[in-house]
């Protein structure tokens, strides 16, 4: 049976067992859709990724991503983790960022600091260029629902907004204070099939928002969510609620320490975080 290159990383920390883990099959050529998602169910995280080679020349390589129960087209914390992989793997970019190929097309990579002489980049702190993606107001009635899943009246939501076009099709809702957003507890049932993320602003904190994540597809709630926060960050910069550059913090009710960095540089929302190697191996599948 063939063997795999096999990775677990937590990504949007860089201390191991307080970001968002992600589990990583390099050089995935020859498995079938149906051996990548019996994997990702198998392993039973938030998601699991599959590099391959890119199907595009300007590609540095192709990405797909696995839920426990479905494929997605884009990912956060997959896209960083994956990139920390590939680049510890030995993974040299054709140019000054790195080019992922996915289901939303090509993403842009960007590490902190500069190329080596031989042009080959660490595996530090990454940040993507989020994909540009439709966002929409909220329909009172929408709006009602989503009160009642996180418990709270809906006089409490100072505002909301669509996120997101494509799955998970994230509802951001807004509130006045982060022990309003620590204190919410999620009703599932209620819930359905809504992906919902709630924010608020933590004046004088270790960072300068608090953010949490539901959704049906995830268990519990998700530690640290990097496509919520790149449809936050267009969503609260463009509206003048969040400056151009900023930290979100993630994952405190389960005792993680996720923190996202954000920066609009007046064309791309670029989403960043640290990620580290927490498992390596080989993989019998």
């Amino acid at each position: 049976m063939p063997l795999f290159t096999f990775r677990q990383l937590d990504v949007f920390s860089a201390r191991a067992g307080k970001g968002n883990p992600l589990a990583v099959v390099h050089d995935a050529q020859g498995l079938d859709d149906a051996a990548m998602q019996g994997f990702a169910a198998w392993t039973n995280l938030s998601e699991t990724v599959f590099l391959l080679p890119p199907t595009r020349p300007e590609a540095d390589y192709l990405l797909r991503i696995f839920t426990p129960a479905s494929e997605l087209p884009f990912a956060g914390h997959p896209t960083l983790g994956a990139c920390h992989a590939w680049l510890e793997e030995g993974g040299v970019p054709q140019g000054r960022e790195i080019i992922q190929e996915c289901g939303v097309g090509l993403v842009r990579i960007r590490q902190d600091g500069e190329l080596s002489d031989s042009g080959l980049l660490g595996s530090g702190r990454l940040a993507f260029a989020a994909p540009a993606l439709a966002q929409e107001d909220v329909a009172p009635e929408t709006l009602a629902r989503v009160a009642v899943a996180l418990g709270i009246p809906v006089t409490s939501i100072l505002r909301a907004k669509h996120l997101s076009s494509l799955p998970p099709r994230w509802i951001g809702v807004l509130l006045a204070s982060r022990d309003e957003v620590l204190a919410v507890q999620v009703n599932r049932a209620a819930l359905g099939e809504m992906d919902i993320g709630v924010v608020a602003p933590w004046p004088g904190g270790d960072a300068d928002f608090e953010v949490r994540a539901f959704a049906p597809e995830i268990a519990t709630e998700d530690p640290v969510t990097g496509s919520l926060n790149a449809g936050l960050a267009r969503w609260l910069i463009g509206a003048g609620i969040a400056p151009p550059r900023y930290v979100a913090s993630q994952g405190t009710t389960l005792a993680r320490e996720g923190r996202v960095h954000v920066e609009y540089d007046g064309t791309d929302y670029w989403i960043g975080g640290d990620s580290v190697t927490c498992i390596k191996g080989t993989l019998t599948l």
